[in-house]
């Protein structure tokens, strides 16, 4: 059996197009089925894969880069973060893609490889650069590793060197790690816990400084410099940390103590 199929055109007229076989015709039924059919599964698998995403607590990129900018916008201006400070927003590729997206749009400043900050500004120099210590604090954020200044910069810190260093060495009970940024570099070098045991304390600082000073440097215009800078308390826990110090920095410590 054929079947005529009847064509209707806009003016009116009827015309019929060429006939098919019955064959044919269920063929084509065959076809549309299976087309509704598949369009009903897309549909389906839509409809559960949204489901799914609000049962476990699956954000959309969208809603995700709002909950990041929040904890930003929330804060001041400079600190230096990385993906991990949002990890409990999302997973890390998703707060990675976030943070990148962030940075193309000029939100962030991306300084390093998995390392950003919200940059403060200065009406007339601009964009202000973070400082060495929110660089190197950030880095050993994520193992909530200690961190100590030691070299040249912690001479600089102190006041007893004038001397900049581009290459600025921080020990850490953490994981070592060097980054650049520009023209500096910030290095986290692993050192023994003994090394450590005095850091973030202003004696912590002055060990180091006197490590990469020498013996031979630290002469009594240096010692009255810290004599002047240094608090009651600082003397005082200065004297308490002396058995961390190496034996020839102890007379110089009493002497800074001294009143």
């Amino acid at each position: 059996m054929r079947i005529n199929r009847q064509i209707n055109y806009p003016d009116g007229s009827i015309k019929f197009a060429r006939p098919i076989s019955s064959l044919q015709s269920k063929f084509y039924r065959a076809i549309g089925c299976v087309s509704r059919m598949i369009k009903n599964s897309l549909h389906v698998v839509r409809k559960t894969r949204c489901i799914s995403d609000k049962m476990s607590g699956r954000k959309s990129p969208k809603s995700i880069d709002t909950a990041v900018l929040s904890r930003i916008y929330g804060g001041r201006r400079g600190p230096v973060f990385t993906p991990t400070r949002f990890l409990d927003l999302g997973t890390r590729a998703a707060i990675d893609k976030s943070l990148s997206r962030l940075a193309r749009a000029g939100t962030v400043r991306r300084l390093a490889r998995g390392l950003y900050d919200y940059p403060k500004t200065h009406p007339t120099l601009g964009l202000l650069s973070p400082s060495a210590d929110q660089i190197a604090l950030a880095l050993a954020q994520p193992a909530k590793a200690k961190i100590q200044a030691s070299g040249a910069y912690a001479a600089n810190l102190l006041g007893l060197s004038e001397q900049v260093p581009m290459k600025t060495v921080f020990l850490t009970t953490g994981t070592p790690r060097r980054v650049r940024i520009g023209r500096r570099e910030i290095i986290l070098k692993r050192t023994t816990p003994r090394q450590m045991m005095a850091a973030g304390r202003t004696s912590g600082l002055i060990i180091q400084a006197f490590r990469h000073l020498g013996k031979q440097h630290i002469n009594q215009n240096r010692v009255d410099l810290l004599k002047r800078k240094l608090t009651f308390e600082d003397k005082t826990r200065l004297l308490k940390d002396m058995p961390l110090a190496p034996t020839w920095m102890h007379s110089i410590f009493r002497k800074i103590a001294a009143d």
